[in-house]
């Protein structure tokens, strides 16, 4: 599969939660590609329904959620697949680095033992074997004296180790797409640079869906943007061209509300 050739089309995608009230849209009619070996940033305000898009991807979203469009990986429909068929892409084909890394990770488990538990489950190596490759993913992601830190408490961790530690987790199977929600989200500006070089290493050999509010850590780090808003993709493209010569009025507010350039608000109300 060349870099030009999609992974991941997505197609009339439209996603709504059951309320008393009727049902509540967080997806409305999205068509979004992922291209091989792309990182592809999906950026909006918080509520715009970004982390709602990236569950969907993986069919982890409630079961009354409603769900309409296609999904396709690799030419097959996720969203029609039986369940264990589904079970069987979900980590190994796709992973997913989860949003808030200080509840992602169980506290009463070693780092170590959580990350050993995804290779069991996604790669059949058991005991010294599961825990040596958890050893070697600490390594990968850059954490020090990594033997001794997969023997560690996520409260040893700080925020960045811990983020770290979700994308060990995540690249266990060598997944050929990976979605990464808010992983510089609460970070000092030094450990969201070296996240964000992070995922340029990871970027290699796979596809990435980043998603994110942080329109900096999304220039720097994507070859294309899409823009969400009201649960809508309302303007995708090379994100040098979008973030620096917007053609949507939604995304010309976004950037005229970031704080360097003197927090416009964006007109309209909830």
């Amino acid at each position: 599969m060349t870099m030009n050739e999609t992974l991941l089309d997505i197609r009339g995608l439209k996603v709504g939660f059951p309320t008393p009230d009727g049902l509540v849209r967080a997806s409305d009619t999205t068509d979004l590609k992922i291209y091989f070996r792309e990182t592809l940033g999906l950026i909006g305000e918080t509520g715009s329904g970004k982390t709602v898009l990236g569950m969907a991807i993986l069919r982890l979203l409630q079961p009354n959620t409603v769900i309409e469009g296609e999904i396709r990986y690799r030419g097959r429909d996720l969203l029609s697949l039986p369940g264990e068929e589904m079970r069987k892409i979900r980590g190994k084909e796709i992973g997913i680095v989860l949003q808030n890394s200080g509840t992602s990770l169980n506290p009463v488990y070693t780092v170590g033992d959580q990350i050993a538990e995804a290779v069991t489950l996604h790669q059949g190596l058991k005991g010294s074997r599961a825990q040596h490759r958890a050893v070697e993913l600490l390594d990968d992601v850059r954490i020090a004296d990594p033997a001794r830190m997969a023997r560690g408490y996520p409260h040893q961790f700080s925020g960045g180790m811990r983020e770290r530690a979700l994308i060990a987790m995540a690249l266990a199977c060598s997944p050929s797409l990976l979605i990464a929600d808010e992983p510089t989200k609460g970070l000092d500006a030094v450990t969201k640079r070296e996240i964000i070089d992070l995922f340029r290493e990871v970027n290699r050999d796979r596809s990435v869906l980043f998603i994110t509010h942080d329109i900096e850590a999304a220039r720097s780090l994507t070859t294309r943007v899409a823009v969400m808003y009201a649960g809508e993709i309302v303007e995708v493209g090379g994100t040098g061209e979008v973030l620096s010569d917007p053609a949507h009025p939604y995304t010309r507010g976004l950037l005229a509300s970031l704080p360097e350039r003197g927090m416009q608000p964006i007109p309209g109300s909830a």
